[in-house]
């Protein structure tokens, strides 16, 4: 006799996982009567059928898999630089010890690999490789997901450019859009990472997660869509979508203007992440210091701990086993209140500790700029464009970051339940 189907645990949870992220995006919405089931349901199923097909589909996900090749690729180049201003401290050769590999210093072999990609991604953007990509990606939302053009190519451009540079993509249209396209675009911001900052991601995880680079691309990929849903369901769309197209604000003059440029935005950037990285860890290790006076069940007590017991729950319901989610809740809490960079160094250090399907969710649940910190330079870029709209920006400012989390949840529920 044939017995019938019956979900696993996994499945049991992620589906409530889902529930519970769609719920709550329905509790902090500002009109709940308007939302949209059939757009909804749509939306979550073009975002499982999205992560179907690049996470299972042989030829494609192979493809994708090949992108830890540029990872390789980049870090050699990278090094080819480092090596020759920092010396053995920029190499990975140790200078008293051959027969040992130079252990891998943040400052000297990590950030240079930013300023390195930054000036890639300008010499594709004035070879108009990029600009070709998105306007095909932007295409597909149009299609499928019924968003205007201007809200279409935002979204789009997120997945390879930063919160500011891809509304500065449409910078023509920003004092047009309705409040709810101006939230999708603020929760696309949230919900992506730059391609100049995912190398760095795929670096930290690559010692604990086969195919990491290609995981963070598809999760940021994958998290356009749901960034989608979860916007129109805080903020219901109320008229009709914003026509436009990509605008020429991003321009080069020529191959050295893009590497000029390129360098200057990439040093930028390397300056800010090697600051904040300081100043967060030094603020952690003070608070922790505090409160470590106080001990319980015979440790400790620390941010970390108190995180993961707060979101553990949020956690199991992604779909990760009740064991590893006190560690899980401490990750994502991590995410929210430093930054993903942090959660992805504490991650990297336990990942051998937690359950494959554990290590899978949380590497697309932590994908995303959703913190305290990515709010100041959300409203300062925005704001610089249309300094209109700067009022209603800080109005939305922290129900972004709600959004940008639940999509990152969200994304892990969908792949966790792919598996």
């Amino acid at each position: 006799m044939s017995r019938a189907w019956c979900p696993s645990g996994g499945t049991v949870q992620g589906l409530v996982g889902l529930v519970v992220i769609l719920g709550l995006a329905w509790l902090f919405s500002e009109r709940r009567r308007e939302v949209r089931v059939l757009e909804v349901a749509v939306g979550s199923a073009l975002l499982f059928a999205v992560g179907f097909v690049l996470l299972k589909v042989p030829l494609i996900s192979d493809s994708i898999l090949l992108l830890n090749a540029l990872v390789v690729a980049l870090d050699r180049a990278t090094m080819a630089g480092t090596e020759l201003v920092f010396g053995y401290l920029g190499s990975d050769t140790h200078p008293f010890y051959p027969e040992r590999s130079m252990p891998v210093i943040f400052a000297f072999r990590v950030l240079p690999q930013i300023l390195v990609f930054s000036v890639v991604v300008a010499i594709l953007w004035y070879w108009r490789v990029l600009p070709l990509v998105i306007r095909g990606f932007a295409w597909a939302l149009r299609r499928v997901l019924r968003v205007g053009g201007a809200v279409g190519v935002a979204a789009a451009s997120s997945v390879f450019l930063g919160m500011v540079e891809a509304p500065l993509a449409i910078r023509a249209y920003l004092n047009h859009l309705s409040r709810s396209e101006f939230f999708v675009v603020m929760t696309c911001g949230m919900s992506t990472v730059a391609g100049s900052i995912m190398v760095v991601y795929a670096t930290i995880l690559g010692p604990v997660l086969d195919g990491a680079l290609g995981h963070i691309f598809v999760a940021s990929i994958m998290s356009v869509v749901g960034a989608v849903v979860i916007a129109r369901i805080m903020i219901p769309e109320t008229r009709e979508a914003t026509a436009g197209d990509m605008a020429d604000s991003l321009k080069y003059d020529n191959m050295m203007d893009a590497i000029s440029r390129g360098t200057t935005d990439g040093l930028r950037l390397v300056a800010y992440v090697a600051s904040t990285v300081i100043v967060l860890v030094a603020l952690v290790a003070l608070v922790n210091h505090l409160l470590g006076q106080f001990e319980v069940l015979g440790e400790p007590l620390t941010a970390q701990r108190i995180l993961g017991w707060a979101l553990a729950p949020l956690a199991w319901s992604m779909g990760i086993p009740w064991q590893d989610a006190p560690e899980a809740g401490a990750l994502l809490g991590t995410k929210v209140i430093l930054n993903e960079l942090f959660a992805y160094f504490d991650f990297a250090a336990i990942a051998e500790t937690l359950a494959p399907e554990s290590r899978l969710i949380l590497t697309y649940a932590l994908c995303g700029f959703a913190n305290f910190g990515s709010v100041g330079i959300l409203i300062g870029g925005i704001g610089a464009l249309v300094p209109e709209r700067r009022g209603e920006m800080l109005a939305l400012a922290p129900r972004s970051i709600v959004s940008g989390t639940l999509v990152a949840c969200l994304t892990g529920v969908v792949v966790g339940l792919i598996g």
